[in-house]
């Protein structure tokens, strides 16, 4: 079972179909929608300010979410995939967001809707990933636009197999 615990009298909650592995662990005000999933070892802090996450989200391994003291929360919008190992701090991710292994996103960042950030990318403070686009390097710049096939084959697909391999864990637990 994850850790899940209250922090400041606010208790981690969750739509229908989320998978949580064994050593996931939440904290404090967080809210996630319907089909969503956290792995192996993913931390999600919402101890100084809170995480907001929408639908069919999966938080893959190692990664970690947190926020900025009474600054900046986490928001995350639907059918975001966030790659082992990415650091997504106090920032704004939108709809149909791939963010890559080993990406970081730091304060007051957004990523907008139908948008990729390459993995080991590095979103600075306040950047705005434009909607469409695919940012890359450190820091990250952007590099080209997503087009169809990046949308279906990388960033929906993800999102659509975590859902999968979400069932076959679920299906062991039963």
């Amino acid at each position: 079972m994850a850790l899940i615990k209250k922090v400041r009298e606010k208790t981690p909650q969750w739509g229908e179909g989320c998978y949580f592995a064994e050593t996931a662990t939440l904290l404090g005000d967080i809210i996630l929608g319907k089909g969503c999933s956290v792995w192996f070892n993913a931390v999600l802090r919402g101890d100084v300010h809170y995480i907001r996450i929408g639908d069919n989200v999966n938080i893959q391994d190692g990664v970690i979410i947190h926020c900025t003291y009474q600054k900046w929360p986490v928001n995350i919008g639907n059918n975001v995939s966030i790659a082992h190992g990415a650091i997504i701090h106090g920032c704004t991710i939108q709809d149909n967001v791939l963010i890559g292994m080993g990406a970081i996103v730091m304060d007051n960042a957004v990523v907008e809707s139908n948008s990729v950030v390459a993995a080991g990318a590095v979103v600075a403070k306040n950047t705005v990933v434009k909607s469409g686009s695919v940012y890359a390097g450190i820091p990250a710049k952007k590099i080209k636009e997503t087009d169809k096939r990046i949308l279906e084959e990388d960033v929906l697909r993800i999102a659509k197999n975590y859902a999968m391999y979400a069932g076959w864990y679920k299906e062991n637990d039963e």
